[in-house]
């Protein structure tokens, strides 16, 4: 299906079908869910890189499982809205990924999403850096997805004000 827009994925996404938020790094792929609903994400897993097939192949087992309609991938953008060898990775992975997984994928900006993530759990959470460290992939995955499902909400409500 490839590389839509948030806009585009919404549109198309059939009923009860849910989305699944990728946060890819070096070391370790992120993974968060949402509802149905489309209303709340959550963080659901974190998977150690390993092959690229392997990678895909544990991608796919969630799409099944989960009744995943498209992907929404958190894209590193600098603070100045350029885009890096960082962007650069993760747009290669999302090519790669459109050759076995057919779904619209969206990237989505996720500027400042650890950072944000880790302040609440230390502050909130009080977890040690160990447990941050196993959690704080699939919550910022998580905290991406969150972004695009209120940027969503606000497309339908902009969309119920604009209706005659």
């Amino acid at each position: 299906m490839g590389i839509v827009t948030v806009q585009e994925i919404k549109a198309g996404l059939a009923p009860g079908r849910r989305l699944l938020g990728l946060d890819p790094g070096a070391k370790t792929i992120g993974v968060a869910i949402c509802d149905p609903g489309l209303a709340i994400a959550s963080p659901y897993e974190t998977i150690q890189r390993t092959k690229l097939a392997r990678d895909v192949a544990r991608l796919k087992e969630i799409i099944a499982e989960e009744n995943i309609g498209g992907l929404i991938i958190g894209l590193p953008v600098s603070m100045d809205g350029s885009e890096g060898p960082r962007c650069q990775s993760v747009r290669q992975f999302a090519v790669n990924l459109e050759k076995d997984i057919d779904l619209p994928m969206a990237f989505w900006d996720e500027r400042l999403s650890t950072a944000a993530v880790e302040r609440v759990l230390i502050r909130d959470a009080d977890m040690t850096r160990k447990r941050r460290a196993q959690v704080i992939d699939k919550m910022a995955a998580a905290y991406i997805l969150q972004g695009v499902l209120d940027a969503m909400g606000y497309m339908s409500e902009r969309n119920a004000e604009n209706a005659p």
